[in-house]
């Protein structure tokens, strides 16, 4: 048995790894187009502030650690065709060309950035001080840029998790940024008032954030870059700076699977089923190059690291003849920004409201209790169905002490197993003053929602 596994993070090495643990008579090929298989890149961030003191610390495993298991890699080697009815894949590296015949293919080729029209942006590059951020390439251009030309003023596109975060790296690094966003609020995957929070934190550390503003610009100009944008009152706008970051987001890297004749579904991403198989005979692929089963929307497209390693495992078993199957996302993210946490679980307000019956309350709880000092309140929303009591949703916005990612944790795990709002008080969650309350802050969180819809769940009427 030969599987050949394209692609070298989350879910390709997921999958080579679950093929060898279940099976070492499996001979397991990964091609890998870049030098650096299993890094994390959601730790790009991190080396960039300096708070990873060196890239090869990115490394979940090194080339060693993967080689030790069995897995052949072969680096800098880009797969370029696949030959579905030869079962063979198609490969270049600098040697020229040649086939890899397979009995399974795992492709997990990932996202990769969206490129907003701006004028400017394809004419210009690392070089000129103008960088994507994606890949450990792009991350040794940006160092680069960091050290050859000490830049003092960056303007970062875009203010999702990404963005954020680099918000907060450069300016740990005594860079001053200005942040654009042309939707109406920073980090748009929660709710206008908790990202209101978000935007307060990055203002209070020096952060100049634009929102409802669309870069339109980029230029060389006096030995740095000038770069203009509109704003949605039409007002336009601009800046000299020496360095501008473009991260707004990603798209499937689904060339090669469409190519050979994949069928695509959300955002085009390629559509598999829960065990990961693709409409192509003996191929399988997972991560960010493909739809993601969400547990309360069905089909949709949503790139995450976690689920990449969950859809990687189920393919890599299920090409060896087994029967996993992925269990679906229910969406759940957090991101640090400067020393605050925001995190998210199921479905914002909006997207509830499109497709549920649902409704949303705030509260703002202590982390615990008040006389203990230190205490801080955690930002809560509350999303549930007004007819069931289903919870849909949970968002939290808390300081760096305040626990909020493991909170909205415990909300996920009630959202994956499709309890109601009113039965989260019924969790036997931990207690000590120190560090909670007899009712943990998310349980008065979703008290608060029961006492607000409580006579619709009983009645049926309108709350």
């Amino acid at each position: 048995m030969h599987l050949v596994v394209v692609g070298g993070s989350d879910a390709g090495i997921s999958a080579a790894l679950r093929a060898r643990e279940l099976d070492e008579s499996t001979e397991v090929t990964v091609v890998v187009a870049d030098a650096y298989p299993n890094y994390s890149i959601c730790g790009i961030p991190y080396y960039v502030s300096g708070e990873v003191t060196h890239w090869r610390n990115l490394a979940h495993r090194t080339r060693e650690d993967l080689e030790a298991t069995g897995m052949r890699l072969r680096l800098e080697t880009l797969a370029t065709t696949i030959d579905v009815p030869g079962r063979r894949l198609r490969v270049r590296d600098r040697d020229g060309e040649a086939w890899i015949g397979y009995d399974a293919l795992v492709v997990g080729t990932g996202a990769v950035p969206v490129r907003p029209p701006i004028d400017g942006l394809d004419e210009l590059g690392p070089r000129d001080g103008v960088h994507l951020l994606h890949t450990m390439g792009d991350t040794f251009d940006l160092m680069a840029t960091l050290d050859r030309a000490a830049p003092r003023r960056a303007l970062i596109v875009g203010a999702g998790y990404v963005g954020l975060e680099m918000a907060e790296g450069l300016t740990a690094r005594g860079i001053h940024v200005t942040q654009v966003e042309r939707l109406p609020e920073v980090l748009p995957t929660v709710d206008p008032e908790l990202g209101a929070l978000v935007r307060a934190e990055l203002l209070r550390h020096g952060v100049d954030v634009h929102t409802g503003t669309s870069v339109t610009r980029i230029a060389r100009r006096d030995g740095g870059l000038r770069v203009d944008a509109q704003a949605t009152d039409g007002d336009p706008i601009a800046w000299d700076v020496d360095l501008v970051l473009v991260v707004t987001g990603v798209r499937p890297d689904t060339e090669l699977l469409v190519a050979a004749g994949a069928t695509t579904g959300p955002a085009g991403a390629v559509d598999v089923g829960s065990d990961m198989r693709t409409s192509l005979d003996h191929v399988w692929a997972a991560g960010d190059c493909v739809i993601t089963h969400h547990r309360l929307l069905g089909r949709s497209y949503l790139p995450l690291g976690t689920t990449a390693h969950k859809q990687g495992r189920v393919a890599g078993e299920n090409a060896l003849g087994g029967n996993a199957r992925y269990a679906g996302s229910v969406g759940t993210q957090v991101v640090k920004v400067f020393d605050l946490v925001a995190a998210r679980t199921g479905l914002r307000d909006l997207d509830a409201t499109a497709a549920y019956p649902a409704a949303t309350t705030h509260s703002s709880p202590d982390d615990h209790k008040r006389y203990y000092p230190g205490a801080q309140p955690i930002s809560i929303r509350i999303t549930g169905d007004t007819s069931t009591g289903r919870l849909l949703g949970a968002q939290l916005v808390g300081g760096l002490t305040t626990q909020t990612a493991k909170r909205v944790d415990t909300l996920a795990t009630a959202l994956f197993h499709e309890m109601t709002v009113e039965a989260v008080s019924e969790l036997d969650l931990s207690y000590t003053p120190p560090l909670g309350s007899p009712w943990d802050a998310v349980q008065l969180a979703t008290q608060d929602w029961v006492r607000h819809h409580r006579s619709t769940l009983t009645t049926g009427a309108p709350a």
